[in-house]
């Protein structure tokens, strides 16, 4: 691992395809509806950002896989769920670096 390493962010891939080795896994997209209308990793759930209370209500006791368009929405949804006291939740970035195939509707 070089130095610049330390300051790269999840890989988004390696983490879904870890959420969906999982069955108490939930795939969360904090993206806005319409963005997640538009594309969207298979087997996602959209709860975005404003609503994210939502997601403590719904999901509490499961492991949270959370990504928006770049990671900086799920860096704040993480930071909610957690203060929420979620600690399972974990921001995998955004699906700008995903590369497997892309869910309309």
């Amino acid at each position: 691992m070089g130095f610049f390493d330390l300051f790269k962010g999840a890989d988004i891939n390696a983490k879904v395809a870890e959420a969906r080795q999982n069955d108490d896994a939930i795939l969360l997209d904090v993206r806005g509806r319409d963005e997640f209308q538009a594309g969207h990793i298979d087997g996602a759930v959209c709860i975005p950002l404003p609503e994210i209370a939502k997601a403590v209500r719904l999901y509490g006791t499961k492991k949270l896989y959370v990504y928006c368009a770049s990671g900086a929405r799920s860096r704040q949804a993480v930071a909610q769920l957690r203060a929420a006291g979620i600690e399972s939740a974990e921001n995998i970035g955004g699906i700008s670096s995903w590369r497997g195939p892309i869910a309309r509707g």
